[in-house]
């Protein structure tokens, strides 16, 4: 059973921590990651975008000019598509972007993607998140002595009000409940720093 060290505040090793190897040595599937993926950035669109059309614009209730005898085109009304200002045709309406997947696959590219972290080495353990104070130097600091100074994706069972306000003013790192991972969080930060009890959690949840 494969294990790996759980480092304290200032990133020496206090333990060992084994891992599952249903969960982190299990096969990297790249289409079930990429179709992960797909649908987690498409489940975050809002779809609200409109255009539209020549019904909805307003104006043009008065045909511009007779039907015959002008010589020039006939013309119904100054909201037509080829009109500037008129309608648009085919343009985008609000629409549900969200895409099923199965349970089965989704936790299925929750294991592939903690198996390919660990395998790139960017998974990490501390035995327990805490802050003197909730200040963005504090939290830069701690993880600075963790040795994870790229970024960084910290997974905790629950943030602390303090870790969240430290958090803050630090774009490379993201905060996140064990409950809430996915795939596309696990490849996207460069390092994955479990809180123990979160690693225990998300272990618990997957085997």
């Amino acid at each position: 059973m494969p294990a790996i060290p759980i480092l304290d505040e200032h990133g020496k090793a206090v333990g060992t921590a084994e891992l599952q190897p249903s969960v982190f040595l299990t096969e990297v599937d790249v289409p079930l990651l990429h179709q992960a993926v797909i649908r987690e950035l498409a489940d975050r669109r809002q779809g609200t975008h409109d255009t539209k059309t020549r019904s909805e614009v307003s104006g043009g209730g008065r045909k511009p000019w007779r039907q015959k005898g002008t010589g020039r085109a006939r013309q119904g009304t100054i909201r037509a598509p080829q009109w500037r200002g008129g309608g648009t045709v085919f343009g985008p309406h609000p629409r549900d972007y969200s895409q099923a997947m199965p349970r089965k696959a989704r936790r299925a590219a929750l294991r592939a993607a903690l198996t390919q972290k660990l395998a790139d080495g960017g998974l990490l353990v501390v035995n327990r998140v805490t802050l003197a104070q909730p200040k963005t130097k504090a939290l830069q600091g701690f993880l600075q002595g963790l040795g994870a100074t790229e970024p960084t994706l910290l997974v905790v069972v629950e943030p602390t009000e303090a870790l969240t306000r430290a958090s803050r003013n630090l774009p490379w790192v993201r905060v996140v409940k064990a409950g809430h991972l996915s795939a596309y969080e696990l490849l996207r930060w460069k390092h994955v720093l479990f809180e123990e009890r979160a690693l225990q959690a998300t272990q618990e949840a997957l085997a």
